[in-house]
């Protein structure tokens, strides 16, 4: 359970989502197309915007801009250092019209009454590792007893680490946990104050400057220890401007397609390598499947399945503001499905089951 101050902090943001969408209006206006785009992120850098995903390399290649330069219409990208938490509000409050989320803010905020869709996914079978000191006798996830463990709660992350305690007999009631985002925490864990961190991608960084070492990771495990992200739309948007929905959609599956092809791999990397992430970490991370899994943009059930695991985990912890909502209706995919055919790509990727396996 989460510690109180965390479980008020994330409570009151959920209301505070409730009542701003309530009121929110976003960049298009009444009179035709809207003059800037605008989609949201979690900052990497500053308010530097994380480029990753199918969506990233589109954006990299300028493929948005090209579609749409004829209507003079203008994209912006920005990126919100308080996190996740911090696009949901920017959601709530009509600032910006699309977001690339994380399954459970994007659940939270759409529990708490933030009119959003869900159009495809930005970020398949995310890994998670625990990092320890070198000199750690910490070596498996059963070692976590009665440990300091850090982490980010309310992230995406939190769930992750809920089920890998699960799949290993624990439960955060065996370890005392600190809730610290990932700066904090590494900091923490060099200067010994926490004996272990569970984190994404970042604690490759920390091994490679030799601040840590890896216990455990999600890689070549049950993919269903992964995390998943999706691109948001907000409904007031999307009823407005069926039709640049789905130039977008189009263009991100393009993106996709482009990005899954084998001989892209480096240059895919490369434009992934943004903030402090390195090509050959972004390789080591993203090892374990093919790319062109990883950027499937199929709504499949195994996506469904995870966004309903996360709803469930989500509402047992006492993060949700408001009666859960069926997933299913909550994903629009009648964009994808158009994109896919006029592509002449349904069968570029393979749907998978609730399992993970392909169907």
């Amino acid at each position: 359970m989460l510690d109180h101050p965390s479980r008020r902090h994330l409570l009151a943001g959920a209301a505070s989502l409730a009542t701003a969408a309530l009121t929110g209006c976003g960049s298009a206006q009444n009179d035709g197309k809207p003059d800037v785009i605008t989609i949201g992120a979690p900052a990497v850098a500053g308010t530097q915007q994380s480029i990753m995903g199918a969506q990233g390399i589109a954006r990299v290649k300028g493929w948005l801009d090209k579609e749409f330069r004829a209507d003079g219409i203008r994209f912006a990208f920005p990126g919100f250092r308080g996190g996740a938490a911090s696009v949901n509000q920017a959601l709530a409050n009509g600032q910006i019209d699309f977001a690339y989320a994380g399954d459970l803010v994007a659940i939270i905020g759409h529990a708490a009454g933030v009119g959003t869709r869900l159009l495809m996914p930005c970020g398949r079978f995310e890994n998670a590792y625990l990092a320890v000191r070198p000199d750690s006798s910490i070596r498996s996830i059963e070692d976590l007893r009665g440990r300091k463990v850090a982490y980010f709660k309310g992230s995406y992350l939190h769930l992750q680490v809920v089920k890998i305690l699960a799949a290993h007999g624990l439960a955060e009631q065996d370890f005392k946990s600190v809730n610290l985002d990932y700066a904090t925490a590494a900091a923490a864990l060099a200067n010994g104050d926490v004996e272990a961190v569970f984190a994404g991608i970042e604690a490759l960084g920390l091994k490679d400057r030799g601040i840590a070492r890896l216990a455990y990771s999600t890689q070549g495990k049950d993919p269903r220890l992964t995390g998943q992200a999706g691109v948001l739309v907000r409904d007031a948007f999307a009823r407005r401007h069926p039709g640049i929905v789905g130039r977008m959609v189009k263009v991100w599956t393009k993106a996709a397609n482009w990005a899954s092809d084998p001989s892209h791999e480096d240059e895919v990397l490369r434009a992934w390598a943004t903030g402090k992430r390195t090509p050959a970490q972004l390789r080591t991370n993203y090892g374990d499947k093919p790319l062109s899994v990883r950027l499937s943009p199929l709504l499949d059930p195994f996506l469904r399945s995870q966004f309903g695991e996360t709803q469930r985990l989500a509402q047992q912890l006492g993060l949700l503001r408001g009666k859960p909502f069926n997933i299913d209706h909550w994903f629009d995919d009648q964009y994808l499905e158009s994109a896919l055919k006029s592509l002449s790509l349904q069968d570029r990727w393979v749907a998978l089951d609730p399992l993970g396996r392909p169907e």
